[in-house]
């Protein structure tokens, strides 16, 4: 790879083991790449850079959630700013159990354990009979790190988890997934002389780079020709993998619930005009960028999610759409304004950081608006009290 093509000034440079990784995750691509005739599309290289084994983002050693660069991170999520997250979300948790009679929970990409050491605790201190704790991840890095988070901070609870290689074919129980959706594949296209492309990868001038190839198949044409806001230079992503991945677990959802939260938008405001370059995003030691080609396998891709494609996705499935509605409404109805009150003020020391992150998670200007939860069910006769107000499912 030319060193120089894809290094960002403003992006430090990896040690010598993570970069040895990435040149070996390169030449896996470039083998693929020819054994494709020289081009791969988009999301093929996305699953590569992210999940191919031992040398992806996700299925590599390298470190990716913390506060900080300098600590080797590249990102935050909820469960990493405030355990009252995990607080909180345990009460439609808890909820949906009751309703649904069942006594199971199965969280997908479970990052460092913190969310599901505050929920098993949680859980626990609302008196909710559950019997297992199921994780989902690809990274034997992450569940290692998993373990040790859980043994340290639930030693009680640790016992009813368990970690899965392959899903069951028929779950009762509980779903859940904070930032799963978002780390899923996506295809990329631009829309030119009014025409669209699909926008694909290949090997030029001894680096990675982009190219073009002009779409054909029926379902692909018909689904853009509905996006009316494309002109020239338009580019967005459409989300088959994300779609696909939801269908498997409201087929797989014999009774009980799915809670999937992360960052996007309905369709209709999802391609709109002014996300004309689309959403796809990387993240490397807490630094947002654009380019895709950057030590591939040790920078995360996301791209936010298209809300309508995934309730479409579990409905076909034929699961009921629980609700949908921005995460600062699901938390305040969930109560975690109450979890806040519970901490006295007059302990600043603790008080005080609290505060400031429940502000981050309902802040419009923060997550709580950007960041939405929606929700499958079956088997539930009524909706929840995280839902009781403000949903959004309409909007769909």
């Amino acid at each position: 790879m030319n060193p120089k093509a894809h290094q960002p000034d403003s992006l430090p440079a990896p040690g010598p083991s993570a970069l040895a990784q990435s040149e070996a995750l390169l030449a896996r691509i470039r083998a693929e790449l020819e054994a494709a005739g020289g081009w791969l599309p988009f999301d093929r290289y996305m699953e590569l850079a992210l999940y191919a084994p031992g040398l992806g983002y996700y299925s590599g050693g390298a470190r990716k959630f913390g506060l900080r660069g300098d600590d080797g991170s590249d990102f935050v999520t909820a469960p990493e700013l405030s355990p009252l997250f995990a607080a909180t979300l345990a009460r439609p948790l808890a909820e949906a159990l009751q309703a649904s009679g069942t006594r199971e929970v199965m969280e997908f990409g479970a990052g460092t354990g913190k969310l599901a050491a505050g929920l098993l605790n949680a859980l626990d201190a609302l008196g909710t009979p559950f019997e297992r704790y199921s994780i989902v991840d690809l990274s034997g890095e992450l569940r290692e790190r998993q373990r040790e988070t859980i043994a340290a901070a639930a030693p009680a609870l640790a016992a009813k988890v368990r970690w899965l290689d392959a899903l069951p074919e028929r779950f009762e129980g509980v779903v859940i997934g904070n930032e799963v959706l978002d780390a899923m594949p996506v295809r990329l296209f631009a829309s030119g002389g009014g025409a669209w492309s699909e926008r694909g990868v290949v090997w030029r001038d001894q680096t990675l780079a982009f190219d073009d190839r002009p779409v054909s198949a029926a379902a692909d044409i018909a689904l853009l020709s509905e996006i009316e806001t494309a002109g020239d230079d338009y580019v967005t992503e459409t989300h088959d993998a994300a779609r696909a991945f939801t269908r498997t677990i409201c087929t797989m959802l014999a009774r009980g619930a799915a809670f999937f939260i992360d960052y996007g938008f309905p369709r209709h405001e999802y391609y709109h005009a002014q996300r004309a370059q689309g959403t796809l995003m990387c993240h490397y030691r807490h630094r947002a960028h654009g380019d895709p080609f950057v030590y591939p396998g040790l920078q995360d891709m996301t791209a936010h999610v298209e809300f309508t494609g995934i309730a479409e996705a579990g409905i076909d499935a034929g699961a009921e759409l629980l609700g949908f509605t921005s995460q600062a409404r699901f938390l305040l109805n969930a109560g975690i304004t109450e979890a806040l009150s519970e901490i006295d003020p007059a302990d600043t020391a603790r008080f005080l950081p609290a505060a400031n992150a429940v502000q981050k998670l309902l802040s419009e200007a923060e997550m709580g608006e950007l960041f939405k939860v929606i929700a499958f069910s079956r088997g539930l006769d009524d909706t929840l009290r995280a839902f009781s107000s403000g949903d959004r499912s309409h909007t769909l």
